[in-house]
């Protein structure tokens, strides 16, 4: 079966034109497909609250605070102890890549943390519309 010069001119510009595209995903920066992502790295006791380390990566132009919370586990009645932080969107670098961050919990009135304590940490990302998103949660013994 012999093919005409057309047929092979089609088959040729489809081949090139999926090269193209093939190469361009394959040339565009790995960061941009990069999402807006949380991990914690280690919670420890900071008198008189918790502090909890995380690794971040975000999109620029991002207008996001990093927030930390903080729990007792296994509390009972009023005895419950609780802890905040946030890291304001300023104090964020969003550039698509990992960055190390500090989060400082405050405990509430009445709350208190103690070396041997079992917490349980939540970070996330909180938007002006009171969205949240990348959540991460861990359970650790201060």
């Amino acid at each position: 079966m012999k093919t005409s010069r057309l047929g092979r001119r089609l088959a040729g510009t489809a081949a090139v034109a999926v090269m193209v595209g093939a190469s361009a995903l394959v040339a565009a920066p790995s960061a941009v497909a990069k999402a807006n992502l949380l991990a914690i790295d280690k919670v420890s006791l900071h008198d008189p609250g918790v502090q909890v380390n995380v690794t971040y990566s975000c999109d620029p132009g991002m207008n996001h605070q990093l927030v930390a919370n903080a729990a007792k586990v296994n509390q009972t009645g009023h005895d419950e102890s609780v802890a905040a932080g946030t890291i304001k969107a300023d104090k964020l670098a969003c550039d698509y890549n990992s960055h190390a961050a500090k989060v400082t919990m405050r405990p509430a009135v009445g709350s208190h943390f103690a070396k041997g304590d079992k917490v349980k940490v939540t970070v996330f990302y909180f938007d002006n519309d009171g969205f949240s998103y990348a959540r991460q949660e861990t359970v650790a013994v201060l």
